[in-house]
């Protein structure tokens, strides 16, 4: 499934309380791993995440989680 098809789903789809969603990038400050929770995400565009704390490109994702399982990677969706 394509990553963004997978967020907006999530967000609105009423199966899915998008709180229990995490998102995890790579921060490009650190080049480090970050987490994102769900309720931070303001919005989802074609190329960014805007949230509480500012934009994540949506090339930095690396993974998806909904209530601790991993729904989407970056190496198995290539």
């Amino acid at each position: 499934m394509r990553l963004l098809h997978l967020l907006n789903r999530l967000k609105w789809d009423s199966k899915y309380d998008f709180s229990k969603v995490r998102i995890w990038y790579e921060d490009r400050a650190g080049g480090e791993m970050a987490c994102l929770k769900g309720e931070e995400i303001v919005s989802i565009g074609e190329k960014f995440l805007e949230t509480s704390r500012g934009y994540i490109p949506v090339h930095r994702i690396r993974k998806i989680e909904y209530e601790g399982k991993v729904l989407w990677n970056s190496v198995s969706s290539s």
